[in-house]
């Protein structure tokens, strides 16, 4: 029996119960199942308010789903496009311009979407979701797009002792650490970022273009180290050296410790003796997915939520995860792209598709103003033939992988001019001949890039094809119909040069 706030015998005794009675393992495989049109009045549950719990419920939408959709998230404010923070701290976007959908958008598809909830635990033999309110939302299907948590770094003085982070330190992973690293910004002269990677460099470039003197440390021996070989890290380590920004790599942030009163800065020892005077100090270093509520509802659960090629847990074919906190086939990804195709598909299935999520390519672009870096697949760590063409004066550096005459992988630093074209060639498995690995990284200086084939794809992120974006009679109308331009932001000079190229043609098609 249930008590007036939803705390009953059963829910105190959630953590005990072991993961078979909670609801059991599926009789048969969810991966032999065939998809089918859910009932009209099936309950789906979404835990998590992110990229790519919102890419899922426009594909929902898009294809009509019939059941009831409930979204929960922890945040006070309806979904925004993380990747773009970075651009609110530098100043370019405005923190409005980043919501991916409005709460209006939300009720007018019928959509119950509650922000600033946090949930508790999850139920299986019950079929419902508790918050930490004690209400408790009922499903028949359940999606857990948890995203990733933040990792802290063992440096000493950074947590006080009522357990929160020293008035110095901040964290980068949400709308209200962005917002408050802007408040502490105008009146701070030094900041030290902790972490070289993707959010690292983004948010150095940030404070940099604030006036404010960036110091990065990075405990590998070059920036980015898991996207990019060290050459390449090299050459970016020169290009942030030239912007403005101190780079110290293989070195690690210690111990924090305070210089005197309230308005004085701090230091930060490394490993290797140097002490850094800082007014800031932001971490962007480690992150792991986001698992507890799966754990405590006893689905299987490694390094993230496993899935399988219809993304639902083996545990119970009535519960399925995409993003940051899935784990299909071993892997876990960290970026927009893949999430939003894992959210894409689910949505498909959910609606009666029979398709199945045969893995995700990895895509990243490092969106900072005047440093650009495109990777695709582990150019690090792929095996095969490496053409490499660096020129650490200009801050360029570019290395293909081939593996039979496919490009397996790619980075680029300092010139994306073929990006696209690259791109095709690694999407497509295209089989290349001996001389032109080397010549998609030599472009003719003189004459203009090629034009790009309407099969190219320009916006990594959400998938989207040059054709796609010539299609669309603006830019409105492209992240509207595509969402392309809405994740990263690097493609958007390309999609807009495009739409601007095919206007006249449409005009001259329409007039006829």
């Amino acid at each position: 029996m249930r008590g007036e706030g939803g705390l009953d015998a059963r829910s105190l005794a959630l953590d005990a119960r072991p993961p078979a009675e909670a609801g059991g393992r599926a009789e048969r495989s969810a991966s032999d199942e065939r998809a089918s049109r859910p009932p009209a009045g099936e309950r789906l549950v979404v835990v998590g308010n992110g990229m790519a719990a919102t890419r899922l419920v426009e594909g929902l939408v898009a294809g009509g789903y019939a059941g009831h959709v409930t979204v929960l998230g922890d945040e006070p404010v309806p979904a925004y496009n993380r990747i773009l923070l970075s651009a609110v701290l530098e100043g370019t976007h405005a923190p409005d311009a980043l919501t991916l959908r409005s709460p209006d958008w939300y009720a007018g598809h019928g959509i119950d979407l509650r922000t600033g909830t946090r949930v508790l635990a999850v139920d299986r033999g019950h079929g419902d979701v508790m918050l930490v309110d004690g209400t408790l939302v009922p499903f028949d299907r359940l999606v857990l797009a948890t995203g990733s948590i933040p990792t802290l770094p063992p440096i000493r003085g950074l947590v006080r002792h009522d357990g929160s982070l020293h008035p110095r330190v901040h964290a980068f992973r949400s709308l209200a650490d962005c917002e408050g690293l802007l408040a502490a910004a105008p009146g701070a002269r030094r900041a030290v970022v902790v972490g070289g990677g993707l959010l690292g460099l983004q948010v150095a470039r940030a404070l940099s273009l604030r006036g404010v003197a960036t110091e990065v440390v990075e405990g590998a021996e070059h920036v980015l180290h898991r996207q990019v070989s060290a050459p390449a890290g090299k050459v970016l380590a020169r290009s942030l050296t030239r912007l403005g920004t101190t780079v110290y790599t293989g070195a690690r942030v210690v111990r924090l410790h305070e210089h005197g009163g309230p308005e004085a800065g701090v230091g930060l020892r490394l490993d290797t003796g140097v002490v850094l005077d800082t007014d800031l100090v932001v971490l962007t270093a480690g992150g792991r997915p986001s698992t507890a509520l799966a754990r405590g509802a006893g689905l299987e659960v490694r390094r993230g939520v496993v899935v399988d090629d219809h993304l639902t847990s083996p545990t119970d074919p009535r519960v399925h995860a995409i993003g940051d906190c899935a784990e299909h086939r071993g892997v876990t990804t960290g970026f927009v792209p893949p999430a939003w195709e894992q959210a894409q598909l689910l949505a498909a299935r959910l609606c009666g598709a029979d398709v199945v999520h045969e893995g995700s390519r990895s895509v990243a672009r490092l969106r900072a103003t005047d440093l650009d870096v495109a990777v695709l697949g582990d150019p690090v760590g792929e095996e095969g033939e490496v053409v490499e063409v660096s020129n650490p004066v200009a801050g360029k550096h570019s290395r293909l992988v081939v593996r039979d005459g496919v490009i397996v992988a790619a980075a680029l630093v300092g010139d994306l001019s073929r990006v696209g074209l690259i791109t095709q060639h690694y999407d497509r498995g295209t089989v290349l001949g001996v001389r032109e690995p080397g010549d998609l990284l030599l472009p003719d200086p003189v004459s203009e890039p090629p034009a790009l084939p309407d099969e190219a794809e320009v916006c990594a992120c959400a998938g989207v094809s040059a054709g796609e974006v010539r299609g669309c009679s603006s830019l409105e109308h492209l992240r509207e119909t595509t969402r392309a331009t809405t994740g990263c932001g690097g493609c958007e000079q390309v999609c807009a040069a495009l739409v601007e190229q095919a206007s006249p043609r449409r005009a001259v098609v329409e007039t006829r």
